[in-house]
């Protein structure tokens, strides 16, 4: 790790409000590493030199943090995970929540359990399936303070992929590049049939980078209907 990219990092950690050491810096390098390890033999991300990673991945999936919503012991599930982006990020970040990690991939999932192991998490639960089938089982179903999901569809499917997982009071926390506002327009009839508010809008401004981020920020504030998230595939062919 170079000391420059370290100190940007730190300093970005330190601009959205985390409490940052070296033992934190030194996972996000190890989650680096083994991120680019892997990434020679499946296709993870696009991005691998270090200060691309350390901006673009880790300082952007963290940047809620600034807002609050990241608490101690709060039960967090990123839906479509990836490559791990936001949810790792979120516990390096704060080692006391509780993370679920869902994705549909099974070579995914071993890397991310890799990734876990590699950086001292033995408390992460990894769940290998789809968001629509585990949306509907009764063990995660309205379990989660928070779902988050980062780059995975269009806004009015995610919604209804993660909504059903918060439960009432919780919150999605939605990674979105600039913009957004034709998807929160097309997303309306959603937030009315699954019962969410669009709460905060948040521009991400990250080191070096002109291109502003956004996350979105919607609270549960009725019971998802049974209906909902309708079987695998639908959400996507014909959104809400």
């Amino acid at each position: 790790m170079s000391i420059e990219n370290r100190e940007l990092l730190r300093k970005g950690l330190i601009d959205f409000k985390i409490d940052v050491d070296d033992n934190m810096l030194d996972r996000f390098e190890k989650y680096r590493e083994v991120l680019v390890e892997y990434n020679k033999y499946m296709n993870l991300t696009g991005i691998t030199e270090q200060r691309d990673v350390y901006i673009k991945h880790f300082l952007d999936s963290v940047a809620i943090f600034k807002n609050g919503y990241i608490m101690d012991d709060i039960s967090i599930i990123d839906v479509g995970t990836g490559a791990g982006f936001p949810g790792i990020p979120y516990k390096i970040c704060n080692p006391n929540i509780k993370l679920t990690l869902l994705d549909s991939l099974k070579k995914r999932i071993n890397f991310l359990k890799e990734v876990g192991s590699s950086i001292g998490f033995e408390d992460i639960e990894y769940i290998h399936g789809r968001a629509e089938d585990f949306g509907q089982n009764l063990n995660y179903r309205e379990k989660h303070d928070i779902a988050t999901a980062r780059a995975v569809a269009s806004l009015p499917v995610l919604l209804e992929l993660c909504v059903p997982y918060i439960k009432v009071g919780g919150f999605f926390i939605c990674l979105k590049g600039p913009n957004v506002e034709n998807e929160i327009e097309e997303s309306k009839n959603a937030m009315k049939i699954l019962g969410v508010k669009l709460v905060e809008k948040i521009d991400v401004q990250l080191p070096d980078e002109e291109l502003k981020h956004n996350i979105l920020v919607f609270k549960k504030l009725e019971k998802t209907t049974k209906k909902y998230p309708r079987k695998a595939g639908k959400p996507s062919k014909n959104p809400l």
